[in-house]
Parts: C-alpha cells; structure tokens; sequence
C-alpha cells in the first residue's frame, strides 16, 4: 500500500510543481495621454459654428407670442463688463440669446409674477427680464450667468427706483381715519 500512494504521489509531482509555479507577469499597460484642455478661442469657434438644435416639438400660444413681443433685443450690457446678444430667431416667438461663451435657443413661458421668462429647456438656460433688470441663469449648474443686465429703458427705471424707492412688503399700511 505504501508503494502504491509513493507511485502515486510520484506520478502527481510534477503537475503540483507546475501549479504552483507563478504565471508570467503581464505587461503594464500603458497610460493615456492625459487630454490638454483645448484652447478658448477653439471653443469659441466650435460654438458658434455648431447649429443650435431648433426644438419644434413647442408650440406656443398666442399669450406667449404676446409675451415675445415685448422681449428687449440687441447687445444688452451687463454687470462686470459681460454683454448678451438678444436677436429674434426663424420662427416667431423665439429667440437666439448669446453669451460670451454660451448660446441659446430660447421661448417665452408663462410667468405669474409678470416677468418676462425665456427658457431653453435642452441647455438648462432661463432668460428672466424684469421692469428694471434681466439675468441669464444656468438651471443645470444653478448660477447666474450674467446679472444686472439693462437695456436704456431698464436703465431708467433702475434710476427711478434709486430717487423713489417702492414701500417694502413689510412696512404697516398707512393708518386710515
């Protein structure tokens, strides 16, 4: 019996001797370039030569049609030196709305404070034009993207408003006799 499992153990050897020998190393692979940040005026480029997707899924009705009548256009300056380019688009009621860096295909949406609300709903964009402000706001990275943007006539009221400032909320109505 001791023969036996000898000339067993014998005959197995070299296959355990083979499974415990390790496997050959495998080569490291190599590591990716680490990708450079592309220069801005290469992504200024890109942007404005990329079409902006005119979403026709929107229909607007005629109380929005209204309310882009009253949109102001043109180059709008803003606070810290920024600008935005409000210009009409193809179809009625819509608006192209541009940024140093950013561009936007933007329609009104009804508002119940009255305010002049202008949406992109692919970029995340909103558009919102008080009586004596407007301000781009990014609702994807919920931020302003440019502030204190007045066109001549905002400017006016934002003056009026200075000299003649409206009553608080929270001040106590004058007592009636």
């Amino acid at each position: 019996m001791k023969a036996l499992i000898e000339s067993t153990l014998m005959a197995l050897a070299p296959g355990l001797v083979l499974a415990q020998t390790p496997a050959p190393a495998a080569k490291p692979e190599a590591k990716p370039e680490a990708k450079r940040p592309l220069p801005r005026s290469t992504l200024k480029a890109v942007e404005e030569n990329t079409p902006i997707d005119e979403d026709t899924s929107v229909t607007l009705t005629p109380a929005d049609i209204e309310v882009a009548k009253r949109v102001y256009v043109g180059e709008i300056p803003c606070e810290l030196g920024a600008s935005i380019n409000i210009a009409p688009a193809r179809r009625e009621g819509f608006f192209l709305v541009r940024t140093k860096d950013m561009r936007f295909y933007m329609h009104p949406v009804e508002s119940r404070t009255g305010a002049i609300r202008l949406e992109d709903p692919k970029r995340g964009a909103m558009w919102l034009q008080l009586g004596n402000k407007s301000m781009l706001m990014s609702q994807k990275l919920g931020q302003r993207l440019a502030d204190d943007c007045m066109n001549p006539a905002q400017h006016a009221v934002n003056e009026a408003l200075k000299k003649n400032p409206a009553p608080s909320l929270l001040d106590a109505p004058a007592p009636t006799k």
